[in-house]
């Protein structure tokens, strides 16, 4: 039977909207991962009564509780006094952590100079398991309570992942004798609700391994989990499920365990000896971000600009003042223009470009919000898709870098634009 998990997110900025819990979001993929199932989300302030109550009702309905945040230097932070009362553990000092902290602020911070306050972050359950935070300050820790294992992770995002993949998933793995696998199976192209009705029927009869969709940014990742004796009897259970989802979606899919559509694409550039460069209008330099994110991109991506203007259409792409004022800057022909326009300039095998009207209004041609053409440019020619992304800012300029990069993985792998 699996176990089920609750998160509780402890601070104050989390309820006001200062801070968004992406932590709470990460940690579900990773126990669902697990097989762990989530069916709690809490958020609660930094106050101690509200917490308790927080804890008393999540001890009722769940056999994991996690809790992020609250367990820095300051007087706000009480999560770790809070989970121990509720649980009857007397917190000890710990010098061990204690000096960890000390060399933390030495070699990372470059200061000898501390509170004293900091020094609270070395009390800790007892008898706890300690999670070294090498990320931070703050360490986290797992122990078991009235039938219930509880893990504490400090807040900030960047610790909290690492701490929950490099401590926790251990911790968690620990707890069972079987083994839990899973795939990601990544698909661009085809909306969450229309792989789902293709692949119903298989979900629903699967017991073990499960299937289950995901709605991504502008994409959609299924999960294949398998729960067996080892490794490769999980394996084996999700070989023939894998198979069937190639089967009923087919090129759709553009990765197994990637991360994201700009990985795939360079590391099939990388594979290739290929480069890239792009020319972006209405996404204003993001298809370039999302590439430039990964290490070691500069070995095939080259460069880019942001054509925001007509000006800058024609300056730093090349593209024909006369197209633009004959076509308009939403057009195929510019999208085109500026694809080739850059891969000339830039000396790359692809050119990626971009334009269109991302809002709030239609542009002075009346092109509707949402209008946006994406194009490839590569020695042999080039290629275009016309868009229409709906009215969403943020949607539309995440699509459609969606669809440069989909356009390329697709040139790349010789399947049709």
């Amino acid at each position: 039977m699996a176990l089920v998990a609750e998160i509780i997110g402890v601070g104050t900025e989390l309820l006001l909207g200062n801070t968004v819990n992406t932590n709470a979001r990460d940690i579900s993929e990773g126990l669902s991962a697990l097989g762990i199932n989530v069916y709690f989300h809490t958020v609660v302030g930094d106050n101690p009564s509200r917490l308790r109550l927080a804890v008393e009702i999540a001890k009722r309905r769940a056999d994991i509780i996690i809790t992020t945040g609250g367990l820095g230097p300051t007087y706000d932070d009480l999560t770790k006094q809070t989970l121990a009362e509720c649980f009857g553990k007397k917190l000890v000092f710990n010098e061990e952590e204690a000096e960890c902290i000390r060399s933390y602020f030495e070699k990372s911070l470059h200061t000898t100079k501390f509170t004293e306050n900091n020094m609270q972050q070395a009390m800790l359950p007892e008898g706890c398991t300690i999670f070294h935070n090498e990320w931070g300050t703050a360490p986290g820790c797992a122990f078991r309570g009235d039938g219930k294992h509880v893990i504490m992770l400090p807040g900030p995002p960047r610790e909290c992942n690492a701490m929950f993949n490099n401590c926790a998933v251990p911790y968690l793995k620990a707890l069972s004798e079987t083994e839990i696998l899973s795939h990601s199976i990544r698909i661009f192209g085809m909306g969450e609700s229309a792989v789902e009705d293709r692949l119903r029927d298989l979900m629903t009869e699967l017991k073990n391994p499960t299937l289950a969709p995901y709605a991504k940014e502008g994409e959609v990742m299924l999960r294949v989990t398998a729960m067996a004796d080892t490794a490769e009897q999980c394996e084996a259970l999700m070989a023939p499920v894998i198979e069937k989802v190639r089967e009923a979606l087919g090129d759709i899919i553009y990765a197994i365990d990637e991360d994201s559509l700009e990985s795939v694409v360079l590391r099939i550039l990388r594979e290739k000896n290929l480069t890239v460069a792009a020319a972006e209008s209405c996404t204003g330099g993001l298809l370039q971000k999302r590439l430039t994110d990964i290490p070691g991109a500069s070995k095939c991506f080259k460069g880019g600009a942001v054509t925001y203007s007509d000006n800058a259409k024609t300056l730093m792409a090349d593209v024909p003042a006369e197209l633009l004022e004959k076509e308009g800057a939403v057009s195929a022909a510019a999208a085109k223009a500026l694809a080739e326009g850059i891969r000339l300039r830039l000396g790359t095998e692809f050119g990626l470009g971009i334009t269109g009207v991302a809002g709030p209004d239609r542009d002075e041609r009346g092109n509707e919000v949402g209008t946006v053409f994406v194009a490839l440019s590569a020695i042999d020619g080039a290629y275009c898709r016309s868009l229409h992304l709906g009215a969403d800012r943020g949607r539309i300029r995440t699509s459609a870098v969606n669809n440069a990069l989909d356009m390329l993985r697709r040139y790349l792998t010789g399947l049709k634009i």
